[in-house]
């Protein structure tokens, strides 16, 4: 087991160094993403055009020599492009179904709130239970299976809010943000003669991605660090500055994502710290505050941190 462990630790190592050939700066945004990756999670990756969103996600699906398929978001797109459709085939008198992009491994929904609540929900069934129904008929989704959505902040022009039921699918919201001087710098000078996406090759297959996944799974959660982590979860439900706190869903992303995190970092069990930092990326894309807290300054992470200081974090004394 600790041998298994070792190995998938060091391929993930690789697939970091991988990434961060392509996405210059950014090595705790790249975490994140393999967390989520690790926890069998989808990821919303919210920021304004151009800082490299599509680029780490072509990225992650060929470094795992993954399937992956792309859908353009727009006011026109249906449902049924991004399902597939029954089509009949005269010949066997029969209908036939022709799968759209979902059926892939990675799956980038991009600029995903240009497309309408309709369009969107589509998406639903897929994010939470790995299959789609068409005409009747559930269709299994490839394993893994993992989505990628990018959307522009909320203010710009034609776009539309993510429905809170789609958000809550969503196991961690990030944004990659611009580069510092000395990446931009350095970006400069490793493309101008041809993008490092060129020369990146597999570094893994989706069969150790699945492994990997099992194994992140049974990293250890102590008790106590359970009993913490809702805690804090319960806490964002009761807060006064709160509308909406974080569901039971978010709860089990929490600990999933907990867990592939310590896994990421070569560790077999959870330690509160973990919590703690992945909690306003699972939890603050799920919260909604009330609007005389937010006229007041109240923004979600600073109700986070008032949380944080209100629940006791777990400590094991020894003799």
């Amino acid at each position: 087991m600790e041998t298994a462990t070792h190995h998938h630790v060091e391929v993930l190592t690789r697939l970091k160094t991988n990434l961060e050939s392509c996405i210059l700066g950014k090595s705790a945004e790249i975490e994140l993403l393999l967390t989520a990756m690790l926890a069998g999670g989808h990821v919303l990756l919210e920021d304004v055009p151009g800082t490299g969103k599509t680029v780490l996600i072509k990225a992650l699906a060929r470094s795992i020599d993954g399937q992956f398929r792309r859908i353009q978001c727009n006011p026109d797109l249906l449902p049924s492009d991004i399902t597939g459709v029954s089509i009949y085939h005269p010949k066997e008198e029969k209908f036939l179904f022709r799968s759209g992009p979902i059926m892939t491994n990675i799956l980038l929904v991009d600029e995903i709130n240009r497309a309408t609540t309709k369009t969107q929900s589509a998406l639903l069934e897929a994010m939470e239970e790995q299959h789609i129904t068409v005409d009747g008929d559930i269709h299994e989704l490839p394993s893994p299976f993992l989505m990628l959505a990018t959307q522009n902040p909320i203010d710009f022009e034609g776009t539309y809010i993510l429905p809170e039921a789609q958000l809550d699918r969503f196991m961690i919201k990030l944004s990659l943000g611009y580069p510092s001087e000395a990446a931009e710098k350095q970006m400069i000078a490793s493309q101008s003669k041809a993008h490092p996406m060129e020369a990146l090759h597999a570094v893994m297959d989706t069969t150790e991605v699945l492994a990997a996944q099992e194994q992140a799974r049974n990293v250890h959660m102590d008790e106590a660090v359970s009993d913490y982590l809702v805690n804090i979860t319960r806490k964002t439900r009761e807060h006064q500055a709160v509308f909406l706190g974080a569901s039971p869903r978010a709860t089990l992303s929490l600990v999933l994502a907990s867990k592939a995190y310590a896994f990421l970092k070569g560790r077999e069990y959870v330690i509160p710290d973990d919590i703690k930092y992945l909690a306003p990326f699972v939890l603050g894309h799920r919260m909604i505050l009330h609007s005389e807290a937010r006229m007041d300054g109240a923004t979600v992470n600073s109700v986070l941190g008032s949380i944080f200081e209100q629940v006791r974090v777990p400590v094991r004394l020894e003799k």
